[in-house]
């Protein structure tokens, strides 16, 4: 779950928000910080079922493609137009050992992927169906992945613009077969994610 704060009429600079994410999470390990669209994002510890998703997809993309690994850990990465800001996806997709030695918040390029899974609170439609797909989007990265427990669906974003986001949404009900595209050539069978849609 993430709750966002929010925006001030001066905005907070990048390195400031840096500072005060790596105090804050040495304090609290149950939350990591987010900075999207000029706001602070808190993210907390999610349930079961959002963590089940999150191994399901890992397991799936390492069957498919030994030569890549779906980063479930929290990795940051810099988005949004000019790297200005700041995202924890829940999954980001990228070469076996891209992220070595790249630290907190790492630059998109190489990154092939990210994925959000949908939370049930009250940000979750204007974080991850708004906000995120914007800022990677603005970051070049090539496939946005939404697994929408609320809808039971998933959205596979293509086509990346800086200034118009993604062109491309594909939608797929769980149970039905999805494919993303190049360069992360994975067909997913849909049907276990009925399972976790609580």
């Amino acid at each position: 779950m993430t709750v966002m704060a929010e925006r001030t009429s001066s905005q907070m600079s990048v390195d400031v928000f840096e500072r005060i994410a790596e105090f804050a999470e040495c304090e609290d390990e149950t939350v990591r910080f987010e900075f999207i669209d000029g706001r602070i994002g808190v993210k907390k510890v999610t349930n079961g079922s959002h963590g089940e998703i999150a191994m399901w997809l890992a397991f799936r993309c390492k069957e498919a493609r030994p030569d890549l690994t779906l980063n479930t850990t929290g990795q940051g990465l810099k988005v949004e137009a000019y790297r200005k800001g700041r995202a924890r996806p829940d999954g980001v997709l990228a070469p076996v050992g891209h992220f070595a030695g790249q630290g907190d918040w790492a630059e998109t390029r190489g990154v092939l992927m990210a994925v959000e899974i949908t939370s049930y609170d009250s940000d979750t439609h204007h974080r991850d169906r708004v906000e995120k797909p914007r800022a990677y989007a603005e970051a070049g990265i090539p496939v946005y992945l939404l697994i929408d427990r609320g809808n039971l669906s998933i959205l596979v974003h293509t086509d990346p613009d800086p200034e118009d986001g993604y062109r491309d949404i594909h939608v797929v009900r769980f149970g039905g077969k999805v494919t993303l595209p190049d360069p992360v050539g994975i067909e997913l069978d849909t049907e276990e994610l009925k399972q976790y849609a609580d």
